[in-house]
């Protein structure tokens, strides 16, 4: 069954389309990853389909319910986690998901043990002091825990890892693995390297529209060719197979991101120079023959040669630049 179906959805604001005949669907029990980059109308298309904006034409359903504007009823379906989420901190966990259930009209019982499960889930059922100390993993935490309170068939999460270091978008990304198993899972965010790790279906927003969708394995098939890399031992000899064969190209690597390399686009990206070693990437593998047959002549060492399979953000890339 689809928990979230988005049809044809238009949204204005003056002259700029946000969003344009923009479809998508989410069924049960699915990690659904919207991505985009910043700007390409994700979190208007959430607002919508929480009722806080008014869709200029198109139908939203959520558990097969239309979603109005206003104080719509299909909210009673969904969890929402903000991209950051705020807390009264004054209370500790505990005291804030009892909070939640009351507000909720949830029986004193059964919110202790809702509480007591959640907490657990997210990794912070020893935590006993005040929010207001939290790190911001901790907070993201707590904020899928009051989202899964009320067992949401629905739950949103905009950019939840986003301000995240390593570990904690791990942990987070884990709990968010482990929700779909009571709840579908609306992923949005710009950083592919998560969707790839925890999504079963996407749909690439740009410009408004939604370019692409479909299940992860599907969409990968969509760019079926390969590259190659290839690193040289040494850097001149680098410079020498690139004064043979143009069509190659400088590849950089690091582990460190690099500002303002790739989040230009809204995108989170590796790129750069590794000290001590060249990098070259062959995008037509059909010419592997001639380059090996020339290294072979020349004597030139290889450090390491790989294929690499076509990555999601290689194939948002192409979609972008359209």
């Amino acid at each position: 069954m689809e928990m979230l179906t988005f049809s044809h959805v238009e949204k204005h604001f003056g002259e700029k389309k946000v969003l344009q005949d923009a479809s998508f669907s989410v069924p049960e029990h699915t990690i659904f990853g919207f991505i985009g980059k910043n700007g390409a109308g994700k979190t208007t298309a959430m607002k919508l389909i929480l009722g806080l904006l008014a869709c200029d034409s198109g139908e939203i359903l959520v558990n097969g319910f239309p979603v109005r504007y206003g104080n719509t009823r299909t909210n009673r379906f969904i969890g929402y986690l903000p991209d950051v989420p705020e807390f009264y901190p004054y209370m500790t966990p505990t005291e804030y998901l009892h909070f939640c259930g009351e507000v909720a009209g949830m029986p004193a019982k059964e919110c202790k043990a809702r509480a007591k499960e959640l907490l657990r889930l997210v990794g912070l059922e020893k935590e006993r002091g005040r929010i207001k100390g939290f790190s911001r993993g901790m907070k993201q935490r707590l904020g899928i825990a009051q989202a899964l309170f009320g067992r949401p068939k629905l739950l949103i999460c905009d950019e939840p890892t986003s301000a995240l270091d390593p570990a904690g978008r791990k942990e987070l990304l884990d709990i968010l693995a482990a929700a779909k198993e009571q709840s579908a899972v609306l992923f949005s965010t710009h950083i592919l390297s998560d969707v790839e790790h925890i999504c079963d279906k996407v749909a690439f927003l740009h410009e408004g529209r939604v370019a692409l969708h479909g299940s992860l394995e599907k969409i990968r098939r969509l760019r079926k060719s390969t590259s190659m890399e290839i690193e040289m031992e040494r850097p001149e000899d680098a410079k020498t197979l690139l004064a043979a064969f143009p069509y190659l190209q400088q590849k950089g690597r690091t582990h460190l991101q690099q500002e303002g390399t790739g989040m230009a686009s809204g995108l989170s990206m590796q790129c750069g120079w590794q000290k001590g070693n060249a990098h070259l990437l062959l995008e037509d593998t059909a010419r592997l023959p001639e380059i090996l047959h020339f290294l072979a002549g020349q004597e030139l060492p290889i450090q390491r040669m790989e294929r690499k399979e076509p990555t999601l953000e290689d194939l948002f890339l192409e979609v972008i630049a359209k």
